[in-house]
Order: C-alpha cells, then sequence, then structure tokens
C-alpha cells in the first residue's frame, strides 16, 4: 500500500504557492493526486470527468482532420489527454501560467507521468494565456495571428469564479470577440465550469459568437456514495467564412 500522505512538490508562483500532492483514500484503495494554489483545490485526479468532457464535447462539433488545437490550462493534464486520443489532432498547444506545473508533467510527477511531454504533437508552454489572448500576436510568438480548430479553456473555476484578477477583463462580450481573431472560420471556444449550467454565461457566449451552448457534465461522486455532481462545457462557434 502506498504511504497514506506525500507532498511531492512545493513551489511560490505570482499567484500564490502552489503544490502537489498525493493522498491513499483507504475506501476507495487508489491513490488521489492533488493541486492546492495555498489552501484552495484545483484540481483531483478523482474528479476528471467534466475536463476529458471540455476535450470530447470541442472536438466533437469540428468535422475536419488535421487539427490544430489550443487549451488554456495544463493541471493534471487530463484534458490535453484527451485531445491527444483524437487521430484527427495534429498539433496540440497547452498554455499554462505557472512553471512548476508544466515540470511536473517533464519530470513524471503526475499520474500519466510524460506522456504529454513526450507527445511529438504536444507543446507545454508558460505563459499567461489571457495576456496573450489580448495581445496582437497572439499565442505563438513565432506565427503572429495563428489560428486554431479550437480553443478549450479550463483555468478558472468558473468565468464569475476567478484565480485572480487577470482574466476578469476575458469573460465579456468584447474579451470574447477578441479571442475570435485566434480561431479559424466555425472554430469552437470551450469554457469549464464546476457548476451547473448557467444561462447568463450562455447568453454572454452568445453575445460574442455566432451559436452558444451549454453542455452538463453528470457524474457519481465516490467519496460520497455516489452522489451526482452536475458541472457544465459551455461552446461557442465562430462564423464560418461569408460566401
Amino acid at each position: 500500500m502506498s504511504a497514506m500522505f506525500e507532498e511531492l512538490d512545493f513551489a511560490p508562483t505570482p499567484i500564490g504557492a502552489i503544490s502537489l500532492r498525493r493522498r491513499h483514500i483507504l475506501a476507495l484503495k487508489t491513490d488521489v493526486f492533488e493541486i492546492l494554489l495555498g489552501d484552495e483545490h484545483l484540481m483531483s485526479s478523482l474528479f476528471t470527468a467534466s475536463e476529458v468532457a471540455l476535450a470530447e464535447l470541442g472536438l466533437s462539433a469540428l468535422a475536419d482532420d488535421n487539427l490544430d488545437i489550443l487549451v488554456g490550462g495544463l493541471g493534471l493534464g487530463y484534458t490535453a489527454q484527451a485531445v491527444l486520443a483524437h487521430d484527427a489532432v495534429s498539433r496540440l498547444t497547452v498554455i499554462d501560467l505557472l512553471e512548476p506545473v508544466i515540470r511536473w508533467h517533464q519530470e513524471g510527477l503526475v499520474p500519466m507521468k510524460t506522456e504529454l511531454a513526450d507527445d511529438h504533437r504536444c507543446r507545454l508552454v508558460q505563459g499567461d494565456f489571457f495576456a496573450l489572448a489580448s495581445s496582437e500576436t497572439g499565442f505563438d510568438a513565432q506565427q503572429p495571428g495563428r489560428q486554431y480548430d479550437a480553443i478549450l479553456i479550463d483555468i478558472d473555476h468558473t468565468p464569475e469564479r476567478l484565480l485572480h484578477g487577470g482574466s476578469a477583463g476575458f469573460y465579456t462580450v468584447d474579451g470574447l470577440k477578441n479571442l475570435q481573431r485566434f480561431l479559424k472560420p466555425s472554430g469552437i471556444v470551450g469554457l469549464w465550469s464546476d457548476e451547473r449550467p448557467d444561462e447568463a454565461i450562455t447568453g454572454l457566449l452568445g453575445g460574442a459568437f455566432a451559436q452558444s451552448w451549454a453542455e452538463p457534465v453528470v457524474f457519481a461522486n465516490p467519496l460520497q456514495d455516489g452522489r451526482e455532481i452536475t458541472q457544465t462545457v459551455y461552446l461557442g462557434r465562430k462564423a464560418p467564412v461569408e460566401i
């Protein structure tokens, strides 16, 4: 049996101290990996259904092959892993603000070890997603204005519960419209939320995109006798090229 608790890494960051830890849950006979920012839980390997759904729902809304995907937020890597499971994906860029999170994947401290860092299709990039989204050049300094088939964002708890103030201006009609500069025609933007669908957020996306909709993601909480949890993936589609 594993040790009951182990802190795998702890590091200061511009937005507070971040830690990666592993706990053994006797009732489930399993190890659980967790990321904390200070005392705030950011992610757990026990609850990954909606992170995976962000990738699955975003990519299912696309019809093309040779897809170029951008993910905002790395965490334990489950959204990125789900993106790379699709043969239609030829390139994936993952942007994360925090150097320690990227290093955990490079050093194999996370449950999937170095799977993402070793995949030739995947680039792990340290950067401020929201600052890059509002910049003139976008997310690729070597290819200014580069456009993606989908931009999938799992950074804040919800568009209304932010990790820090740097993302506040992004969750507006103007902020989301601005993001469309880096989307291909008919491209998809996906937002993750750890709460139930909110018509106000769907409406916000509707003010910026040609189409918008919310997809509830329902899964059982094994720590609470299978009680259902509902989280949400919000999706917006950029208009196609006008003929």
